[in-house]
């Protein structure tokens, strides 16, 4: 159907313009300029797969009820009825005549379309989007992906279907993705509930890995069967190790890795100090432990691996994206777990459509890194050709959103700093120590990394230090070397090493005896400090 829309007066402009949008009562139905990536005839297919297309023609039939899904998605902070209004704006500017459904009508559609066709299209789009040359996507001859979950979107009134874990009051979803890193595209994805651990869910997206894939994850994957689970898919992967694992060391190599063993998969341990210097004067240390199943030292030097893992925080930007720019940090808005599945499957689709016209944009320019493409000004202006009902056919790469983005490119990525903040106070996370890093967000001028060498393994006995003198005990050394460094969290297996005859179980237990009477101060999980007022000697048994 061909528009026209235009005005003419004394002293004003005349502007006109043309749109076309689908025929009768299937005319709502689009999404703007986005179509091009959800077009007509894929969403006909994919109702015509799941067996979802209205059994008769009605005045809201069910292609119209999958755009009216994605809208509803597109513009959260708005009721049915208004979301309806915005599809059919440019219409109704036109002269065009549509219907007018009440609320009820607008949720008996949801329900007429469900979940299936919203998963089955999510499906279809998600996947990796970066081509061979694009930039920043890839290490060596692999593709970097991560796996990540999060868990900070609430819902309301599933807490049959979601458990009764909440914040603020609200039953939460874990969601759980594997994301490309240089496009932050969506891979795979599921959710659910929050009682379901975060392997277990990566485990379901484990298909998706191929063997040209590099995969990064934080510590919270860090489990002898599941890395087993990948190295069996053929990918590669480098991730963070919790500091409680004991990694053998079987072979040193000359960037000062050395190859070990986690379960059954090989690997290749780096142990790096990472110091930072911001552009005020101020620097401050942290330090990694990576196992990678990459154990060509000449072809993976330690330092280019420290340096590529940094690449993880891309899969925080995604989420970023996601819950707080597209979605707006609100609350989903369905209210019964099929309702909260429909929703969360077009949300993700949404997502995925938006950072497809992205790459387009970025590969219409050779060279330019996607990183540089601004998701904010992709949502707005895919919201404003809603209205206008603009570009609902193809015109060619790019399109409106793709020149608005290319006309305000981000400039290059920085290299900055801050504390990572929580602020739910009800997060386990709330209370965090202080680790040097500053308090708001600063510049980095320097980045200096230093690959350690692997410390000496710790004895296989305890010394028996009983029959010493009292001030050559071990109790005493531990007190010695806690009043050295007093602002510092101390962990058992770095105080064992200090001392060189004790293993760490009898470390553990008796920094956890010694606490318990108030001689030291445990500061965290496996952390303890010099205590600031210790009990006078009397009370000390």
């Amino acid at each position: 159907m061909l528009a026209r829309h235009g005005a003419l007066s004394s002293g004003l402009t005349t502007v006109s313009r043309e749109f076309t949008v689908a025929g009768g009562r299937f005319a709502p139905g689009h999404l703007g300029e986005l179509t091009q990536v959800l077009p007509f005839d894929l969403i006909d297919a994919v109702l015509e797969e799941t067996l979802t297309v209205q059994r008769r023609l009605r005045d809201l039939p069910s292609r119209v009820g999958v755009y009216f899904v994605l809208a509803m998605c597109l513009f959260p902070e708005v009721g049915y009825r208004l979301v309806w209004q915005k599809l059919t704006a440019a219409l109704a500017a036109a002269g065009l005549e549509t219907v007018w459904p009440t609320a009820k009508a607008l949720r008996d559609l949801r329900r007429r379309v469900g979940t299936v066709p919203m998963r089955r299209l999510f499906d279809i789009l998600a996947g990796p989007l970066a081509r061979p040359k694009t930039r920043g996507v890839r290490f060596g001859p692999f593709r970097t992906v991560s796996f990540d979950g999060c868990s900070s979107i609430k819902v309301d009134r599933n807490v049959d279907r979601f458990g009764p874990q909440s914040r603020g009051g609200y039953p939460m979803v874990e969601l759980m993705t594997l994301v490309e890193t240089g496009t932050r595209a969506l891979i795979g994805a599921v959710f659910g509930p929050t009682s379901v651990g975060e392997t277990d869910y990566a485990r379901r997206l484990l298909h998706h890995l191929r063997p040209d894939m590099l995969v990064l994850w934080d510590k919270g994957f860090d489990a002898n069967a599941f890395l087993a689970n990948v190295a069996d898919t053929g990918a590669q992967f480098l991730g963070r190790l919790r500091t409680n694992r004991r990694t053998p060391v079987l072979a040193r190599l000359g960037d000062g890795s050395y190859l070990s063993v986690l379960g059954t998969v090989p690997v290749r341990i780096v142990e790096a100090k990472i110091t930072v210097t911001c552009k005020d004067g101020t620097s401050f240390t942290g330090s990694y432990r990576l196992a990678t199943t990459l154990t060509d030292a000449r072809r993976y030097p330690a330092s280019a691996l420290v340096t590529l893992y940094h690449q993880r925080w891309e899969h925080e930007s995604a989420y970023f994206a996601l819950r707080h720019t597209l979605w707006q940090g609100r609350v989903l808005r369905s209210g019964d777990p099929v309702g909260v599945e429909q929703e969360m499957w077009a949300m993700l689709t949404l997502y995925q459509a938006l950072r497809t016209v992205m790459v387009e944009a970025a590969e219409s320019r050779p060279g330019t890194d996607p990183d540089r493409c601004g998701f904010t000004i992709a949502l707005h202006t895919a919201r404003d050709l809603v209205l206008q009902a603009e570009g609902i056919t193809g015109r060619g790469t790019p399109g409106v959103i793709g020149r608005r983005i290319l006309a305000a490119l981000l400039p290059p990525r920085r290299p900055r700093v801050s504390t990572r903040k929580v602020k739910s106070p009800i997060s386990r996370y709330h209370d965090r120590k202080d680790d040097g890093r500053p308090d708001t967000s600063r510049t980095v001028t320097g980045l200096a990394i230093a690959i350690l060498a692997p410390e000496p393994e710790l004895p296989a006995t305890s010394h028996d230090d009983r029959h010493t003198r009292p001030d050559d005990r071990r109790r005493q050394r531990v007190l010695d070397i806690l009043d050295t460094e007093p602002d510092r969290h101390w962990h058992p297996r770095d105080l064992a090493r200090h001392l060189d005859d004790v293993t760490l179980g009898t470390m553990r237990r008796q920094l956890d005896r010694w606490a318990s009477q108030g001689l030291i101060h445990k500061a965290g999980p496996a952390t303890y400090t010099s205590q600031n007022d210790p009990l006078p000697p009397a009370q000390i048994r």
